[in-house]
């Protein structure tokens, strides 16, 4: 079967020679593998952590009571992954999944959360999976107002490259007709409940500029191919042996496997890329990249394979350490760096606001299962009119729930049976806003220190500065507005910025731009002064926006796979 033990290549081809090299599996890495498998080219996919076998999940069908802490972290898990702990995600249900912090440390310059998978699919096993596109709002943003480069793309550039991405990965939602937040190909969106749908009526009512619209997001709703229906069990972080939600496991590397033309090698650190000043690529460019050198991590030994094309996704800060490592007489400071914009222009979303209400009125309803996607209140500050105090803007995540509650009752059949019975009705908001990029936030390597295989420490040096902090407080404020307008009491409000990292959507580093003296990439996400290296993880990015950014990594992996292989093709590259 697709991913099956035999057909991961341990000890490689004896002539570490493939078409082309792609440098992590995550959810952009997996989208680069399907894309050139699927046109022809033998691909060697590397990735530093274990292997993992869909739909071999090992804690997916456990209950809650078969873990010997019954879901909470002990305090070695918290000791082990000091860093890991930090996020809500890390959880003892999935530890598995996550990088050992002892093992792998880093320097914070600046409180960073760098959140890490450590396996054969990285994140795509843990992403929150929702999936909005972005307009020319958010691709149009540094020009208008000046901040960053401009993007060297528009929304008309990679709207066809989302319905691909979407038309195969599955993404239930509505057609909501809001021209900031483009409509995509849906699969039918889940159900909202009697009590959001009185919070969308009472908003939108209220608020001609605020839509209150079911989140879209990448678990089925009705099957296809090699893969299931959501059963909205609501543990799709443990990793779903149904194939429901969007994964590399369970998606794009099966499909690049079916070719034949897939080898995946495990255990396998990327450690920089063999940059050869003597070759050249043809129209007289000077200097071609020829493959990567990695470090197995079970038997820390270096080693080298070849391809004529590399594909970088071994996502942000991982991707700045293998840019800034490797060095050449041409690039002294990194490999395509002669902009002195690699490892600047870090960004994260920025969230830590959580603000519930009680529900008066609806004590007769109730709701049936779960469902893995919030309701989504898109960006609506800074559209027409300006917000005082900040440029872009935010957006909300709502859900209410009637939850079972224990009351009184002590233990044994008084407790069961109140636990029978739900609760009053809550509900709870939550917001994540957009953090614009500084070149002051970056990565660097610390020459003088080295890690436990003797490369240079990574320091993260990065923070939220006043805009952001500005938008957060607005989105405190906004958000009391809104519970309180829908009419609901004993509104709660826990607020507190978080640290970049958390929200799990660093990006930057490597810039798309039109001008190779203020950027690192080219519109097909190419490096300006490799053309036989490319970059879509996060690293790619020039704004953040708001919106979650995984859907359109892998629309622009798509797009770029495109162009390197009619580049190949030509005889560019």
């Amino acid at each position: 079967m697709p991913g099956d033990s035999l057909r991961i290549n341990i000890k490689a081809k004896p002539q570490n020679t493939y078409d082309a090299i792609i440098v992590g599996s995550g959810i952009s890495g997996g989208w680069a593998a399907k894309e050139l498998c699927e046109k022809g080219l033998k691909v060697l996919l590397l990735e530093r952590g274990r292997n993992v076998q869909h739909p071999d999940y090992p804690t997916a069908t456990l209950s809650r009571w078969e873990f010997p802490n019954r879901l909470n972290l002990s305090e070695e898990d918290r000791q082990r992954n000091y860093i890991q702990s930090r996020h809500y995600s890390y959880r003892e249900d999935n530890k598995h999944f996550y990088i050992n912090d002892q093992e792998n440390p880093y320097a914070e310059t600046k409180r960073f959360d760098w959140i890490r998978g450590d396996v054969v699919g990285g994140r795509s096993l843990l992403w929150a999976r929702a999936c909005y596109r972005w307009s020319d709002l958010d691709f149009e943003a540094n020009l208008r107002d000046g901040h960053g480069v401009d993007w060297p793309i528009r929304y008309k550039d990679i709207a066809p490259w989302y319905d691909h991405v979407e038309s195969f990965i599955g993404v239930s939602g509505n057609r909501d007709g809001i021209p900031h937040l483009p409509d995509g190909q849906f699969q039918p969106p889940f159900e909202m409940n009697v009590v959001e749908k009185h919070f969308k009526e009472k908003i939108e009512s209220i608020y001609t500029d605020r839509k209150v619209i079911m989140g879209r997001t990448a678990n089925l709703t009705q099957p296809v191919k090699g893969r299931g229906q959501c059963m909205a069990r609501d543990l799709c972080h443990r990793g779903c042996p149904f194939g429901a939600y969007f994964s590399t496991n369970a998606s794009t590397m099966p499909a690049a496997y079916a070719t034949g033309n897939l080898t995946v090698r495990p255990h396998s650190l990327v450690n920089k890329v063999i940059y050869d000043e003597q070759k050249h690529l043809p129209a007289g460019r000077q200097g071609k990249a020829t493959g990567v050198e990695i470090i197995d991590t079970e038997t820390k030994q270096t080693e080298e394979f070849h391809a004529r094309l590399i594909f970088l996704n071994a996502s942000t800060v991982a991707t700045a350490f293998i840019l800034l490592n490797s060095v050449s007489s041409r690039f002294p400071n990194g490999l395509g760096n002669g902009s002195d914009q690699v490892g600047r222009n870090l960004m994260d979303h920025h969230k830590g606001i959580s603000i519930s209400a009680r529900v008066d009125g609806f004590e007769d309803m109730y709701y049936s299962g779960r469902r893995p996607v919030p309701l989504f209140i898109p960006r609506f500050q800074n559209i027409k009119d300006t917000t005082p105090g900040y440029i872009r803007g935010y957006h909300f995540g709502v859900s209410a729930s009637r939850p079972r509650q224990a009351g009184d009752a002590v233990i044994g059949a008084e407790l069961k049976e109140a636990l029978s019975e739900p609760g009053p009705w809550q509900i709870g908001i939550y917001g994540y806003g957009e953090c614009l990029p500084y070149a002051d936030n970056r990565v660097t390597l610390d020459h003088d220190k080295k890690d436990s295989l003797g490369r240079p420490i990574i320091t993260i040096n990065c923070e939220f500065k006043d805009n952001e902090k500005a938008m957060h407080t607005d989105m405190v404020k906004t958000g009391q507005e809104l519970l309180d307008a829908a009419g609901f009491k004993d509104i709660n409000v826990r607020a507190e910025l978080s640290a970049p990292g958390n929200a799990n959507h660093e990006m930057g580093i490597a810039r798309m731009g039109h001008d190779p003296k203020t950027s690192v990439l080219n519109k097909y996400n190419q490096l300006h002064e490799v053309p036989n290296v490319f970059i879509t993880d996060g690293s790619c990015m020039s704004s953040s926006a708001c919106q979650n950014p995984s859907l359109t990594y892998m629309a622009l992996t798509a797009r770029a796979c495109d162009y390197a292989v009619k580049e190949m093709g030509k005889g560019n590259i």
